[in-house]
């Protein structure tokens, strides 16, 4: 009996030993956040001042009242700080909301707690019809179509196009994902098949002066018989209300069966992961 119970009392000892230095660890390997400024600068244009320090070499980023993410560093330090100019932000109240989210080599990201900074008392704040406003205008540029050129067997035609990214990939660059996985509905005006569904994955690479080059597949259904998959390459050039990136893209799409069919294609659109689940 005593035998048995002291190899209960073991395993209970080392259960506990075991589950204290799983605790420990974690709470090692936890990045603290040391605020060192945080202020907005008193004249004009009204600029936020942001340091802060981490208890291990990091990047980092700052989101500010839940809708506006900045990346704060880039490459892996404990310094970090930046100067955010708001002269183009709408609040709509004075004490603005912030979160630091740090991501180490490992690529284990940590969030600070909340933080908040206050406006200077000129700053005008926006009212709720304004937002409103601003929330419409943002969902009909996100719901515009794109214009498309198309090419087939010596015929032109104009087309509109509409993708819409559904699930993206993270990835440590804060900007854009690594990837995302996307649905798109095509109609083109006066040609031999006028309604195309597509399903297919995009590969985000970052390029210096721009903001990325993305490759991709797809596989493509009009439901009446003309399927195949298609190769693109899009390039996006620059940001606009910094959340929509405007792109240029050229596609080559190939039906296996009948290459007769085959037609390429040249766009200009807008992206956004605003509406996509993250993984």
């Amino acid at each position: 009996m005593k035998k048995y119970f002291l190899i209960v009392f073991l395993f209970v000892l080392s259960y506990s030993a075991s589950f204290y230095a799983q605790e420990n660890n974690q709470a090692q390997d936890s990045i603290e956040v040391t605020v060192i400024d945080s202020y907005v600068s008193p004249e004009k244009p009204y600029t936020f001042m942001l340091s802060f320090f981490t208890s291990s070499e990091c990047k980092s980023k700052v989101l500010i009242d839940n809708k506006y993410e900045y990346p704060v560093s880039t490459k892996y330090t404990v310094n970090h700080n930046i100067k955010i100019d708001l002269s183009n932000l709408n609040f709509k109240t004075k004490s603005i909301p912030y979160i630091i989210t740090v991501r180490d080599s490992a690529g284990h990201t940590f969030k600070s707690d909340v933080y908040d900074f206050e406006l200077p008392g000129e700053v005008k704040i926006q009212s709720e019809s304004n937002f409103l406003l601003l929330c419409l205008f943002g969902g009909t540029v996100f719901a515009l179509p794109s214009p498309v050129y198309v090419s087939q067997n010596g015929k032109n035609y104009f087309s509109i196009t509409k993708e819409i990214p559904i699930i993206s990939i993270r990835s440590s660059n804060f900007n854009y994902p690594a990837g995302y996985f996307s649905a798109e509905y095509s109609h083109i005006f006066n040609a031999p098949y006028k309604n195309f569904l597509r399903i297919g994955y995009k590969q985000l690479i970052v390029v210096p002066g721009i903001q990325y080059v993305s490759p991709g597949l797809d596989w493509f259904t009009n439901f009446k018989g003309f399927n195949g998959a298609s190769a693109e390459l899009s390039i996006g050039w620059f940001k606009l209300l910094n959340t929509f990136t405007v792109y240029t893209r050229y596609r080559f799409n190939l039906e296996p069966n009948d290459t007769k069919n085959n037609f390429h294609e040249i766009s200009i659109g807008l992206y956004s992961s605003f509406f996509s689940v993250y993984l």
